[in-house]
């Protein structure tokens, strides 16, 4: 029995996407979270062990979103080599299996256009019964086939569709998709989920941009697709790398819950975390080290064990403004 709960309360503290609920134009109520966060999954003991690790293995996405840094991001095209993906996924077979963690195979990327995913999921599942798959999406890609096989997936942890838009003037001007294709899409998801196809949790989420419009975009989700969660990120500019429209919001005096991630690219270097989007602090190389050898170096272990606010830290942390979950 107690097994069971000690299973239970370590999946629930350890999910990432167990995220911020209040009001995302609150910067006092962001900064509480990101701190109870931290203190969360230091308390779920994964000081050793990463909470989520992104492994990109094909930089490749058809958005091309002014929010996101695929645009101007350098390794567009690269491919991860067939051994470098077994290499990863050997290294975190390492973790012990009652440790908990989630596997999110993408980065700065749209995983339905890796021809492999499917593949890598299913490697994943074989070696990792403790690690659970998330999967964040456009949307544009998705067909029924696609659909049906994420139903084969075990330990599916959740989708969510970056949808962004509920007009298709903003949704094409932004994102350069046909809005009505991904609308199609979406049903057919919505569709596929009331009929037991898929039975994770979906969101369909929005980089905000003003109330108004961020409640607009709530409305039409819950109308459109009552069986999907709205969600609203706040827009972050990627360590300097985007712009954002009224500039960088103070440092938040608070540690991040990013320390106790993995953030790979296809290329094997490892980023700083989710929000280095090019890699232009990286803290390791899978081709050359072992995926937890990079993530327990002592000056990384330091911030997690001491949680110590980003304004008292080393670059990038010291600059960096990311508040989510």
């Amino acid at each position: 029995m107690f097994g069971a709960f000690l299973r239970a309360y370590r999946r629930r503290y350890n999910d990432p996407n167990r995220g911020f609920r209040g009001d995302y134009y609150n910067h006092d109520q962001l900064v509480r979270f990101a701190r109870k966060k931290a203190e969360r999954l230091k308390a779920a003991g994964l000081l050793d062990y990463p909470a989520i690790v992104h492994l990109e293995t094909l930089a490749n996405c058809n958005a091309a979103c002014n929010f996101c840094p695929y645009p101007s991001l350098e390794r567009k095209g690269t491919r991860m080599s067939d051994e470098l993906i077994a290499k990863v996924i050997d290294d975190l077979s390492d973790i012990p299996k009652d440790v908990y963690f989630q596997l999110a195979p993408y980065k700065v990327s749209e995983p339905f256009l890796e021809s492999r995913l499917f593949d890598v999921i299913a490697l994943a599942n074989e070696k990792l019964p403790n690690a659970s798959i998330s999967i964040i999406t456009n949307g544009s890609p998705l067909t029924e086939k696609k659909i049906r096989q994420l139903s084969g997936v075990k330990n599916l942890a959740y989708i969510n569709v970056s949808m962004n838009f509920d007009n298709p003037e903003e949704y094409e001007a932004v994102m350069q998709l046909p809005f009505a294709r991904t609308v199609e899409r979406v049903e057919l998801l919505h569709r596929l989920h009331a009929e037991g196809v898929i039975r994770c949790p979906v969101r369909l989420t929005r980089v905000a941009s003003n109330r108004n419009d961020d409640l607009s975009f709530t409305h039409w989700v819950r109308t459109n697709f009552p069986r999907f969660k709205p969600d609203v990120s706040p827009r972050h500019d990627w360590i300097g790398t985007v712009d954002t429209p009224d500039g960088a919001l103070a440092i938040p005096d608070a540690p991040c819950h990013r320390w106790f991630d993995l953030s790979i690219t296809a290329t094997g270097v490892v980023s700083m975390c989710c929000m280095d989007g090019a890699a232009q602090y990286p803290k390791g190389d899978v081709n050359t080290q072992h995926v937890l050898e990079i993530y327990n170096q002592p000056w990384l272990r330091e911030l997690r064990e001491s949680l110590v606010s980003r304004r008292g830290t080393r670059s990038p942390c010291n600059t960096c403004t990311y508040l989510s979950y």
